[in-house]
């Protein structure tokens, strides 16, 4: 049986250069999970773990079906709720939405399917996985860099691409996206390799 690789498949999707790039993507499945706070603490940890554990369970469905696949690499959609940049406020006050994203052949039925039964095996995460959302999404016309480094430098390479974005007479349009190439547990800060996104649109000039 072969298995798909998402990373394969969509190149441009989990890979990106050190210099900001325009790039676009269409609609694509994916399992969800909205929360709020330290992406240090607690909750963000239980969250990221049933994710795993409903993507795992979608992953086993697929492969008894003959469609097996690897699970991709984690994601994250962030914002704050007040007019505070995002740096500046809080970590409590911090929002977002982690994502894994799935093959396209994956529906709202399998996830679902998928939920239940992980549940029953992983009853201590059961509440969590309740939480679990299937839902596509497509951001379009979007501006992407490698960060390389831990995420406390990531307003270095977030000003190069609004410079980037600047000169094309570009604006962000959606959240700022990040997609965690390396584990944090298993490689030094100094290695760690994110690509940061964010959704754009041309500049009305009216």
């Amino acid at each position: 049986m072969d298995k798909l690789d998402l990373a394969k498949t969509y190149k441009t999707y989990y890979k990106s250069g050190s210099e900001p790039e325009l790039v676009g993507f269409g609609e694509a499945p994916y399992l969800t999970f909205v929360g709020q706070g330290d992406p240090n603490g607690e909750r963000f940890a239980q969250a990221t773990a049933a994710l795993y554990a409903a993507a795992y369970g979608v992953k086993a469905l697929g492969k008894a079906q003959g469609t097996d696949f690897t699970v991709p690499k984690l994601e994250g959609l962030w914002w704050v709720e007040s007019n505070k940049p995002a740096l500046e406020a809080p970590r409590q006050e911090w929002r977002w939405k982690l994502l894994i994203r799935m093959p396209d052949f994956v529906t709202g039925t399998v996830a679902a399917e998928a939920k239940e039964k992980t549940s029953l095996k992983k009853k201590e995460l059961a509440d969590d996985i309740a939480q679990v959302v299937y839902e596509t999404m497509a951001e379009g016309l979007s501006v992407q860099m490698l960060h390389i480094g831990p995420y406390e430098t990531e307003p270095e390479t977030v000003e190069r691409m609004h410079a980037y974005m600047e000169a094309r007479g570009l604006v962000q349009n959606g959240l700022h996206h990040e997609i965690y190439l390396t584990d944090p547990r298993k490689t030094p800060p100094s290695g760690w390799k994110t690509i940061l996104r964010f959704p754009v649109e041309q500049r009305d000039l009216s």
